[in-house]
């Protein structure tokens, strides 16, 4: 029994060191995921089946030759941003304007959906108010509600 024990903890232990590792084709796969093509497909680099691309082979193997110089993957990105420009890129790149211009469309709009139900709900506030002042003005003079009934009786 503690045999059998000592191989299930030895797996354990293997398959949560092995977890992480990776080939050089699975950061390059990840990267190429990162990636837009610029020749105005709109797909990710390593999905662009625009028959004909002009840009993707080109930028794939330029993808593979940065990864080869040994920089970190943010370098590799920045370095096709510097290239292409921002719209290289499927996301931003963590900090700065980048997240900023990616979250405030989102903001603004669940800031403007706040803003109708809150015109809504004064609305109906004003609206309910309004009944009832109204139904309560002409029942409190008898004197009115007899003329009223004069005037729409044939």
């Amino acid at each position: 029994m503690p045999k059998r024990l000592a191989h299930i903890v030895l797996l354990c232990v293997l398959s949560f060191t092995l977890l992480g590792a990776g080939s050089p084709s699975s950061r390059f796969d990840s990267l190429g995921h990162k990636l837009v093509c610029v020749c105005g497909c709109g797909q990710i680099l390593l999905e662009c089946n625009h028959v004909g691309c002009p840009d993707s082979d080109r930028m794939i193997g330029e993808l593979r030759t940065e990864l080869a110089t040994g920089l970190p993957d943010a370098g590799v990105l920045n370095w096709f941003v510097g290239k292409y420009g921002p719209t290289v890129l499927a996301a931003p790149l963590r900090g700065g304007f980048d997240i900023v211009a990616w979250i405030v469309p989102f903001a603004v709009l669940l800031l403007g959906i706040g803003g109708v139900i809150l015109v809504l709900r004064l609305w109906r506030r004003r609206q309910i108010r309004d009944h009832i002042v109204a139904a309560a003005s002409p029942s409190t003079d008898p004197a009115m509600r007899d003329r009223i009934r004069r005037e729409t009786t044939y």
